[in-house]
């Protein structure tokens, strides 16, 4: 059992039982240098709440901008971010890598 998943869940399900927009934020997939696994999650609600997390920071301020529109609009979001091995040279890391988020509202 994934208890820190169920935690993430369990939040967005009480934000819902008070009646607030949320939206769940999942890693569906991975490649290269990747600060979550797949399958890590993200909730936030229309006042801006958050739990989990779905990128250690680096890309959690556009994930959380898109959540946003996706409780306005209801229509789900795959998101990319990535960085090339020869962007991740430049900036002095280690390697590349990539990582897709989907975004939905939960209802």
């Amino acid at each position: 059992m994934n208890t820190f998943r169920d935690d993430i869940l369990e939040q967005a399900a009480a934000w819902r039982q008070e009646g607030r927009r949320v939206a769940l934020a999942t890693v569906v997939t991975t490649w290269g240098s990747s600060p979550r696994p797949v399958g890590s999650q993200f909730a936030v609600d229309e006042t801006g709440r958050m739990a989990g997390s779905v990128s250690g920071g680096c890309i959690e301020g556009a994930v959380m901008r898109e959540a946003m529109d996706v409780m306005e609009d209801g229509k789900p979001r795959l998101l990319d971010f990535g960085v090339t091995n020869e962007q991740a040279w430049d900036v002095g890391l280690a390697c590349g890598g990539k990582v897709q988020v989907f975004v939905e509202r939960v209802e």
